[in-house]
């Protein structure tokens, strides 16, 4: 994930230094608009978020519980 976000972020970097399209010969290259780039930039930034506080709460994100059950025969 934090490979993608920073994928993101240089995909970001290009369209804001004028590489959203350029064209050699007859061919032409047109990268995404640069709101679907912030968006996505966007969501792995809150779910990178989510994941380091429940990292640090040692709580999943999606707040379930593992409980650990020892089978005993009475």
């Amino acid at each position: 994930m934090i490979l993608r976000l920073a994928q993101y972020l240089a995909a970001e970097q290009a369209i804001l230094t004028g590489a959203q399209e350029y064209r050699i010969g007859s061919r032409s290259l047109r990268r995404v608009d640069l709101k679907m780039i912030l968006d996505e930039a966007d969501r792995l930034r809150k779910r990178r978020d989510e994941l380091e506080r429940a990292i640090a709460t040692c709580r999943s994100p999606s707040k379930r519980t593992a409980f650990r059950v020892i089978p005993r025969d009475l």
